[in-house]
């Protein structure tokens, strides 16, 4: 294929992977593609599944009826890239030759993709779109319409990149966060950033840098970071002096941590095990339980979330957190604390299963939530906090996230 084709053809095939399969974007390995072609597919993928809905309106308009999906996404792929400046010329000229080779399934449907995209306005935007029914209905009824239409702005853009930094290490320049992220608009290249070799930083939203925080680890203290992979919270952790147990159920994302402990030469006891079965030696004077949930406050992300998921996993989700909250606070000496959080915009997986777990624990409490950095409107009546996307928007928003201290009765 010719240069600045192979890198879209690969975005289309992701695409078809993730709408016709329902596989995440996380599945795609790249294979044998160059990194910088492996890295702009999957920024183009990203891309146009932030627009998929206003791009299928736009092309709805040239359409008799809609095209084989390898089709569609060649052209929401075109329509996508048009709509973020991309000349119209290279453009067609890619979709059509990425059509010829698709072989007796598409090649004779090449002259509709021209045709189509040379009918399309010289210049266009695209709206963002709207997050799926079953979320959207719920975030209406919870904070209301405006709200959710302010996180849908936030989630059709690409996010920046947040650090968290280790004092006195190098790092790279970039805006300091209130909370005490670093945010990078262009970062490029990461192994190459000033920091990275000597463990002086790890990306994790500045949203997720917050649980860790909040539980406020000491030095010597015992800890446990449960369902910890792929790492950034047992590296805040360590890094704050705390004897720190890492469990996590799956082995390739604790390799990931392990090699992170590798790079920053913090240390961690790594326990791979389903925490529903898995007993500690002793109790622990902190635990902090991001629990498995929908995800629903990283579409920002990662917006293929919407597409291979339906809701249809809450029950289940939410069943195991319950189990999982439970199971940690017998872990826990009197007195001990709890940080509970999950990356879900939902109510039932956040303020609720606090609520919940208040009523089955008589004398558990919910310690004010104090950090540096925070906005009081984060704070929630209950002592939590409650964090969406559109928070901070002119920097670039945040991650959704819950997240609460509870405090286990002496």
């Amino acid at each position: 294929m010719a240069e600045g084709v192979v890198a879209r053809a690969t975005a289309v095939a992701i695409l078809d992977g993730v709408l016709g399969e329902g596989r995440m974007l996380s599945d795609f390995s790249g294979g044998d593609l160059a990194p910088a072609d492996r890295a702009r597919a999957l920024r183009l993928a990203e891309t146009v599944l932030r627009h998929l809905e206003p791009a299928d309106k736009l092309l709805e308009k040239h359409l008799r009826k809609a095209p084989p999906l390898t089709v569609r996404n060649t052209l929401r792929l075109a329509v996508v890239e048009r709509a973020e400046g991309a000349p119209a010329h290279g453009t067609v000229n890619a979709a059509v030759e990425i059509i010829r080779q698709g072989g007796k399934r598409t090649a004779h449907l090449a002259g509709l993709v021209n045709a189509v995209l040379r009918a399309l306005p010289e210049t266009f935007t695209l709206t963002p779109q709207k997050l799926p029914r079953w979320l959207r209905q719920p975030l209406v009824h919870t904070w209301g319409r405006d709200a959710v239409t302010a996180i849908e702005a936030v989630q059709a853009q690409e996010p920046p990149l947040d650090l968290t930094l280790r004092p006195g290490f190098p790092a790279p320049e970039g805006e300091l966060l209130p909370t005490g992220s670093l945010r990078l608009r262009s970062p490029g290249q990461l192994s190459t950033l000033p920091g990275y070799a000597e463990g002086g930083w790890w990306v994790q939203d500045a949203a997720a840098a917050l649980p860790a925080r909040l539980l406020q680890p000491q030095p010597g203290e015992r800890v446990l970071d449960l369902c910890a992979a792929p790492g950034g919270k047992t590296l805040q952790l360590a890094a704050a002096g705390a004897e720190v147990t890492a469990l996590d159920i799956s082995g390739p994302r604790m390799a990931r941590l392990e090699a992170n402990l590798a790079r920053t030469g913090l240390t961690a006891t790594l326990v791979i095990a389903d925490a529903l079965h898995w007993q500690p030696d002793a109790l622990f004077d902190a635990i902090l339980l991001d629990a498995p949930c929908s995800a629903t406050g990283t579409i920002r992300r990662h917006p293929d979330l919407p597409f291979v998921k339906d809701g249809s996993e809450l029950p289940a989700l939410t069943a195991l957190q319950t189990a999982l909250l439970d199971r940690a606070l017998g872990w826990l000496k009197p007195g001990g604390r709890l940080v509970f959080s999950t990356c879900s915009l939902l109510p039932e997986e956040g303020e609720a299963q606090v609520a919940a777990a208040l009523h089955r624990h008589p004398g558990l409490t919910v310690d004010r939530a104090d950090l540096p950095g925070i906005d009081p409107d984060w704070r929630t009546p209950d002592n939590a906090l409650r964090l969406r996307p559109d928070y901070w928007a002119e920097k670039g928003g945040l991650d959704g996230f819950f997240l609460a201290r509870l405090r286990k009765p002496v």
